[in-house]
Formats: structure tokens, sequence, C-alpha cells
């Protein structure tokens, strides 16, 4: 397993629970927004931290961390994911997992294995721009749609979420994606902030009343839209 990167404690990641997030490296997507490009690619820069070393810290912090999230990257690109999430469970922690619901298969396996409590699913646009905002040459959406799909039927505790920045995101495009997620029960829109480690150039964030006006686009469709700081 390519641990890329742990922070130790979150009290943002993982709803109600106080966590630990565990960064795995490889991604099937490209996005343009994407902050952690050197995580992504897998650059020589990028850490690698040993099982043994997380495995030994998690033990430590039995009764002290309710979970942990399993981020990336895109986590279900990882071979071993599985018996890493398995490993997990063993030693009593929930499991929520960050994804960009490319591999709805895998996705639907581990949740009915009973490895994930929790899903945050990435919305990258709506419909008809998602190619480009994923970075990718194949048309990914049937396999995200189908990853929403499965989350909206509420075989598993879940989120979706939106990472926006101008000039990529419009209310139009919000108003697409609320059709597309109408009544999910969690959706949350994230602002766009140049890391120093972004894939495409030109992005920006939005100001407040930028992000309140997508978030009313949204919330005929959504009424549970949220915006996210921090």
């Amino acid at each position: 397993m390519r641990i890329a990167g742990l922070q130790k404690t979150t009290l943002l990641d993982y709803p109600g629970k106080i966590a630990a997030t565990v960064f795995l490296g490889g991604c099937n997507f490209r996005c343009p927004y994407c902050h952690n490009a050197s995580l992504v690619e897998m650059t020589a820069r990028t850490p690698d931290i040993p099982e043994d070393e997380f495995f030994a810290f998690l033990k430590k912090r039995r009764g002290q961390l309710d979970g942990v999230c399993v981020s990336g990257g895109e986590p279900l690109v990882q071979a071993d994911l599985g018996p890493f999430l398995q490993a997990i469970k063993d030693l009593g922690f929930f499991i929520k997992i960050d994804t960009n619901g490319s591999i709805p298969g895998k996705l639907k396996a581990l949740v009915g294995a009973g490895l994930i409590d929790y899903v945050a699913m990435d919305v990258k646009h709506a419909p008809a721009k998602y190619r480009e905002a994923a970075g990718t040459a194949a048309d990914i959406l049937p396999q995200v749609q189908e990853s929403a799909a499965f989350l909206l039927s509420g075989a598993v505790d879940y989120e979706f979420r939106t990472t926006v920045a101008k000039p990529l995101h419009t209310a139009e495009d919000l108003a697409e994606i609320g059709r597309w997620l109408r009544g999910a029960e969690r959706y949350f829109l994230q602002n766009f902030e140049d890391s120093g480690d972004v894939l495409g150039p030109g992005l920006q964030g939005l100001e407040i009343a930028e992000m309140e006006a997508l978030q009313s686009a949204v919330r005929p469709f959504i009424p549970a839209v949220r915006i996210r700081n921090g």
C-alpha cells in the first residue's frame, strides 16, 4: 500500500467522530483544481509511510480515535485496499472513504463486506462537463452515475461534495448537479484554494457571495446543501 501521508487527528474529516486521515497515493483522475498534484501523480517528492508504522500508530490511538478516513488520491485504485480496510476494522475503528465514484463495483463490494461506514463522494461537475473536470480521456460519467445512485439508495451513510472554482463552475452547472442528485441527504460546496501544488493553472476561489449564489442554485433540488469552510 502506498501511504503518502497521515493526519493524526481531525475533527472535521469524519462527521461526528474524532479520526485520523490516511492519504493513499495515486489517482485515475487529473482534475485541474486538484490541490495535491504530487500525491496524485506519486512524484519523487511524495513520501511513503510504511504500513507497519501506520498500524503501530493506530494501535496506540485505540480508545482516543473513533475512526479512520481513507483518502487520496483515489483509494479505490489500490489493489490491496480490501485487506487494508479489514486490518483497520480489526482494530475497532469506523472507516470513512473519500472517492471520486469511478469504480462503483469495488465500492459496492467493500460496503457489502462491512468495510466502509461512511462514503464521501466528490462530484466534479455537471454531467455534460464531467470529462473536462475529471481530466480524463475516457467517458467515466456512467460509472460515476452508478456510484451516485448507489449512495442515494441509502446503502451506506454518505455525503456528496463539489469543490468549486472560477471559471470552471457556474450557477447553471450547480443547478444541473442539483437535478442529478435531487434529494441527497448531504451535499457540500467547498471553495477552491490554491495550495501551490495544483494540477491546472488559472483557477481561482470564489467570494462568499458567489458561493452563496451557487448554494442558492442547488437548494431547490437539495435543501440540505451547505457551504463547507476549512
